[in-house]
Formats: structure tokens, C-alpha cells, sequence
């Protein structure tokens, strides 16, 4: 699941491209990357990456999925980890986010099709790295 939510908030965040620059020359790549984000991570996880690595589409999911795993809480569904992405740390608990997760879960649907399914509610697994 959680391969399928990136690719969505990947569509959501730059239509799928990984030139990608925005927020005024601040966020970068695919997945629109601040470089709080790149420090945050490189802060936590010893990691080196720099602002530039989020060109790089499987870096880019890396730092990702290492960001979410910082900040989502045990079990988190779809929603709560697309709205982390978007709005921090806390992200899942501003209405502000909301929006953004409705795009996402459309996007999500393309991804990762399950009739009946409440991607809201299934929770994403993902190892940390």
C-alpha cells in the first residue's frame, strides 16, 4: 500500500515529474521535497541527503517513507501518512490537509484499485530504513 500512496501523492505533488520545482524554487522533485524535510531525515536517521537527492525519483520515495516513518503514528492509514506529507508532523489533524487527501485518495484509486475498499481506513506497513 504504501508504494501505491506515494506513487499517488507523486501524481498529486508534480503530475509525475521528477524535474519538478515549486513553492517558489523551494520544494523539489516528484514529490515536491522541503529541504526541512531532507534535514529532518538526515537529522534523525544519520542520513546524508541533500536537497538536490529529491530530483532522484527513488530518493526521493527513500526520504519519503523515512519522513512518514518519523512522524506517523502506529497503524496509520492512508490519509493520516498523505496528510503528514502535506502538513508536517501534525499534519493529520488540520483541516487544511484535507483537501490534499482527497486528491490523493483519487489518485490512490488509479494505483491501487479495490472495489468496496476504504483506502482511508487500511493501514499502511512500511519498514524504516
Amino acid at each position: 500500500m504504501i508504494a501505491a500512496l506515494i506513487a499517488a501523492m507523486i501524481a498529486v505533488e508534480s503530475g509525475g515529474n521528477p524535474s519538478a520545482v515549486g513553492d517558489g524554487g523551494r520544494a523539489l522533485g516528484a514529490l515536491q521535497i522541503h529541504a526541512g524535510v531532507i534535514q529532518d531525515v538526515n537529522r534523525r536517521h544519520g542520513t546524508a541527503y541533500s536537497h538536490v537527492d529529491a530530483f532522484d525519483p527513488a530518493t526521493a520515495a527513500r526520504i519519503c517513507r523515512l519522513y512518514l516513518g518519523l512522524y506517523a503514528p502506529s497503524g496509520a492509514t492512508p490519509e493520516i501518512l498523505a496528510r503528514i506529507w502535506n502538513g508536517g508532523p501534525r499534519g493529520h489533524r488540520k483541516p487544511s490537509t484535507l483537501r490534499y487527501w482527497r486528491k490523493v485518495e483519487a489518485q490512490l484509486l488509479r494505483f491501487n484499485p479495490t472495489p468496496g475498499g476504504n483506502h482511508a481506513a487500511d493501514p499502511c506497513n512500511f519498514p524504516s530504513e
